[in-house]
């Protein structure tokens, strides 16, 4: 089992060297840590499987062991950590099994996002859409600004949707994607691929058809997940 130990010769902590004063005094430490944290998890710095430990990671990012205390009992809360027999607590891991329900619990929510989206969202908000997809082309080749890109679309739906309980369950399920690795808008096939999915389903918004929005939300999940299976469990029949 790894150790957090390893991360500290790797990645330069920004808590202590890049947060500003000014950042300081608008968040708390507890969520600058949490912030850091997430993104070494979703970046693949901590893998799953791998032991968090309070006070070595208070050390990497030069803060008290409040603050990560508090964030860590935050990760625990939404699932991203948990805690082994003899292991303590370590970054979760998805097997097959468990990233099928993630994916299946996505695509019903994406759809119905997509649906209520494609009845519920002001003309602005469709412009916004469109606008965001016209962006998208733009940024061919630039995989990390699409990888970026791809979440301000998917926010678009979900903000576009005007249900306060569905975003809360969508960032839940998004929450736990952060243990399946790095942004597939990161594989230039599948980048391209996104873009014509993505154009597929703002075009159904715009129109307000709510089926064919909600079907190519479905669909655009489903070819993400085929994609995740080829790339963590490439020896298993999809």
């Amino acid at each position: 089992m790894g150790s957090i130990t390893a991360i500290r010769r790797k990645t330069a902590p920004r808590v202590s060297s890049s947060a500003s004063g000014v950042d300081r005094q608008y968040a708390s430490r507890s969520e600058l840590v949490y912030k850091e944290l997430r993104e070494a998890i979703e970046q693949g710095t901590l893998k799953p499987g791998e032991r968090v430990m309070e006070v070595e990671i208070a050390a990497w990012l030069k803060v008290s062991r409040t603050p990560v205390r508090d964030a860590l009992r935050r990760l625990e809360t939404e699932g991203v950590l948990v805690i082994e027999p003899r292991n303590g607590l370590v970054i979760s891991s998805l097997d097959r099994h468990a990233m099928i329900e993630l994916y299946a619990m996505r695509e019903v929510l994406e759809g119905t996002a997509a649906r209520l989206c494609a009845l519920h969202a002001s003309d602005f908000e469709r412009m916004e859409l469109e606008e965001m997809i016209k962006r998208e082309e733009k940024l061919r080749g630039n995989l990390a600004a699409l990888a970026q890109h791809n979440r301000l679309i998917h926010e678009a739906v979900h903000r576009g949707a005007h249900n306060r309980y569905l975003e809360k369950s969508l960032a839940a399920v998004n929450d736990s994607m952060w243990l399946l690795g790095k942004s597939q808008m990161l594989l230039p096939h599948r980048a391209k691929t996104a873009e014509s999915e993505h154009r597929e389903l703002a075009a159904a918004i715009i129109k307000r058809d709510a089926d064919a929005a909600e079907e190519a939300a479905r669909r655009h999940v489903r070819s993400a997940q085929r994609e995740r299976l080829k790339q963590l469990f490439p020896g298993n029949r999809n």
